[in-house]
């Protein structure tokens, strides 16, 4: 018997992030905080299973994305996947669907603006981030 399949492994909800983006490990404290149920789980784009899901999808491992998310083997991008995020958070974030109704392409102008500057705005760290022991449950790799 083979090794188990990656995707049938993932979680019906993974947010991919940049793990040395300050603005991206502070987006996934953000989230996780609103996610009282606990069922968002996190891996970083710099780990295994975050480079083998956007090469699974036909993107390119080294070119850092700043937020993706995978709902039920779907891959999101940019402002889908923020909006994916808030549908799913505890509180008023969930009224941020509403921009759905806005064209992608113009969401993703907004979204391209601050992921092209959030290391100069909001500085990187030198490797991923490591979760606390009692934030561990929540990530699937970092």
């Amino acid at each position: 018997m083979g090794a188990p399949d990656p995707v049938s492994t993932l979680p019906d909800f993974l947010v991919l992030f940049d793990g040395i983006c300050n603005l991206c490990n502070g987006a996934v404290l953000f989230i996780i905080k609103r996610d009282k149920a606990g069922k968002i789980r996190f891996a970083s784009l710099q780990s295994d299973v975050g480079r083998d899901q956007l090469v699974r999808n036909g993107l390119d491992p080294d070119a850092l994305h700043s937020v993706i998310v995978v709902e039920n083997g779907k891959l999101f991008q940019k402002s889908d996947a923020v909006l994916r995020i808030a549908a799913r958070i505890d509180g008023p974030w969930r009224w941020l669907r509403i921009f759905q109704i806005i064209p992608r392409f113009l969401r993703d102008i907004l979204y391209d603006l601050v992921a092209r500057f959030r290391y100069k705005i909001f500085g990187k760290k030198d490797a991923c981030m490591i979760p606390t022991p009692e934030l561990k449950k929540r990530f699937v790799a970092w």
